[in-house]
Order: C-alpha cells, then sequence, then structure tokens
C-alpha cells in the first residue's frame, strides 16, 4: 500500500492499494478514534460495497448508518443534500462522528459538503469506488453541489481525515467510467508529469483495465495524488498554481452543461483539454507536436477530441462557470507535455478561442 500525506489546513493521508477496502474500519479507526459513521453512497455502489463496509465498520467498533441516493450527476443537488442533513440531525449524529463518502465523484462532492456544513463541520473520509474520484475528486478538499444556474455553484473546502483508495473497486467500474477516470490521468501527465504521459502513450488501455494485481495502477493513482499534493499545498483555496488542475476543464463544463450532465465529467474534459490545445497551437502558445500528442493519448483511451455542441449552445455555461472573475477567466494552456501555464482571457474572447479549437 502506498501512503501518500497531505499537508494542507488539515493533514490527513491518502492511502492507495489492491484490497485496502478491507482495513477500512482499522485505517479509519485510527484517525478517529470512537465515532458513529454514515455512509453515504449512490443506489449502485451501494449495492455492490455498502453492506460489506458496514459490517467491516462494525467489526472495528463503530456505529454505522446509511444514506443511499439515486446516481448521476442530476441528483448531486440541494434536494439530495437537504435530505442527508435532515437525516444526520434525525439521528443525532456530532460532530464528533463522521461521514463516509463512498463511490465516485458525485458522492465525494455531495457528502463532503453536507461534512462541511452539518453543525459547522463534522469529520468525513473518502473511499472512491472510481479512477476519476480516485485521482482527482476525493483529494484536495472541494465539495459542492449544482445548482440550475451551474456546476459546483454551492460548495465549501473541506480537507477530509482520510482517503484510502482500494484499485479493487476499480475492477466492476463499466467501460465508460473507465475510460472518463482517465481524461483526468491524461491531464496529470499533460500539465506536469511527461514520464507519466509518455506511459500512458506506450500502454495499452486493457492492461490498466486488469492492472490492480501488478501494481501498475495503483502506481499511476499514486503519481496524480503525488501531482495533486504539491497544487494544493502551495495553494489549497485555488487562487493561484492550483488553477492548472482545470486543463480543459473551462471547456468541459461547458460541454457538461449543454449536454444536461448526460456527457460524463471525465468525457467532457478529454474534449476539453483538446479544443484548449487546438485553439493553443493557433495562437503560438502550444507546439504541434505537443497537441497532437494530446489528442493521440485522448483518442486511444476511447475518449473524444471533439463536441457536437456548437459555440452558441457552450457560452453560457462557460461564462456561468465559477472559474470566471468578472469579465476575466484564466484559461489553462500546455505548452508542451508536462508543463502548463494560465493564458487570461476576457469572457468576450471566448468564442474565438472555441473557433480557433474547432468548434463551430
Amino acid at each position: 500500500m502506498k501512503r501518500i500525506r497531505i499537508d494542507a489546513s488539515k493533514s490527513y493521508t491518502v492511502a492507495v492499494g489492491s484490497g485496502c477496502a478491507a482495513e477500512t474500519g482499522r485505517e479509519l479507526k485510527a484517525v478517529t478514534g470512537n465515532a458513529r459513521v454514515m455512509v453515504v453512497s449512490d443506489d449502485n455502489v451501494y449495492a455492490l460495497y455498502g453492506k460489506q463496509v458496514r459490517r467491516d465498520l462494525e467489526t472495528a467498533g463503530f456505529g454505522t448508518s446509511g444514506f443511499v441516493f439515486p446516481h448521476g450527476e442530476e441528483h448531486k443537488n440541494l434536494e439530495t443534500y437537504g435530505k442527508l442533513l435532515e437525516q444526520l440531525c434525525a439521528e443525532n449524529f456530532g460532530r464528533s462522528d463522521l461521514i463516509l463518502a463512498l463511490g465516485g465523484g458525485v458522492t465525494g462532492d455531495l457528502a463532503g459538503f453536507a461534512a462541511a456544513t452539518y453543525q459547522r463541520g463534522i469529520r468525513f473520509a473518502q473511499m472512491p469506488t472510481t479512477l476519476l474520484a480516485a485521482v482527482d475528486a476525493s483529494v484536495g478538499g472541494k465539495t459542492a453541489v449544482d445548482l440550475k444556474g451551474g456546476k459546483n455553484q454551492a460548495g465549501a473546502f473541506c480537507q477530509p481525515s482520510l482517503v484510502l483508495c482500494d484499485t479493487e473497486l476499480m475492477r466492476t467500474l463499466p467501460e465508460e467510467e473507465f475510460r472518463a477516470g482517465m481524461a483526468e490521468v491524461i491531464k496529470y501527465g499533460a500539465i506536469g508529469d511527461s514520464g507519466l504521459f509518455k506511459l500512458l502513450e506506450e500502454t495499452e488501455p486493457e492492461t490498466l483495465r486488469t492492472a490492480g494485481a501488478n501494481g501498475l495502477l495503483e502506481d499511476i493513482i499514486a503519481r496524480c495524488v503525488e501531482q495533486k499534493k504539491i497544487f494544493v499545498q502551495q495553494d489549497e483555496f485555488d487562487n493561484g498554481a492550483r488553477m492548472l488542475l482545470n486543463f480543459g476543464h473551462t471547456f468541459g463544463h461547458g460541454i457538461e452543461g449543454a449536454s444536461g450532465y448526460q456527457v460524463p465529467h471525465g468525457f467532457a474534459v478529454a474534449a476539453g483539454m483538446c479544443i484548449i490545445s487546438r485553439a493553443a497551437e493557433k495562437r503560438g502558445l502550444c507546439g504541434s507536436q505537443t497537441r497532437k500528442r494530446i489528442e493521440t493519448l485522448v483518442k486511444k483511451y476511447g475518449l473524444p477530441a471533439e463536441t457536437g455542441f456548437k459555440t452558441e449552445q457552450l457560452l453560457p455555461f462557460i461564462a456561468s462557470d465559477k472559474k470566471v472573475k468578472g469579465c476575466h477567466v484564466k484559461l489553462v494552456v500546455t505548452g508542451r507535455i508536462g508543463h502548463a501555464g494560465l493564458v487570461p482571457a476576457n469572457v468576450a474572447e471566448l468564442a474565438d478561442w472555441l473557433h480557433d479549437g474547432g468548434v463551430e
């Protein structure tokens, strides 16, 4: 098992390994002591792992409850969030207790935001079951729910007490979920780890799908977490260097919004990375070879390099994105593999960027 220490406003460990879910009770006990645990999960994940996780926790001496909600980004909203808060209150959970997010990024966002706000803050832990959540969403303390006006518009920074990532849980992922997670892995290689990017170029996707046993997937997840650790420790509240983690996300969130959140986050980010790279190449900010390598790798892992949505469909969602400040936004551009920078742009210029990126 690999252990990565994150030293933010609150220090915690990210543990990555094959089969480590069996150690959930012992790992949580080490950081929380005696507590009650509310296991938060969507209906799909709870059916697979919820009862076993609760049994493991109860064997370790924890009292447990469960909050199960319908799967899908469309349920990461104020209504579900309110129901979770009401259940915590009805069951008399207190600030010495804990919420365990068991699932993907939607579950982690929802559970974390509830933890940040219930009784002005109680502890929570992350147990990601998707590749996307393991490499990105479960680490760094960003929590939120969506509003009608945009994605992640209501949220808070809330660092977990523990992140426990079992690569064995990735084996049950549908093919689409795994590919969505690979978009974030590619992102990490593109912005800060050229060695990881090259490894992905040299590795067949199916090898990663079955890599839990030989440690390759564990190593890749750990490399992504090590990178995120650097950004989080430098800029916990996302005002500077951490913004580089948004490579592909500004345009990607526009794609998600225009689709009514039917396009998975990772697929939207993959297209967003390619769009911004094509636009940056036209403006002399990204080399032709770099752009080609990003597009080729995105396609290799079964992800889209383009979007069928038009500029006028994307702009309303991009303009309302939380990364836009006033009339300005900082776009993340990868000049060469492993190196990224921030390029300031006016919102009025975004249509030109999209057109340069191949969007009609």
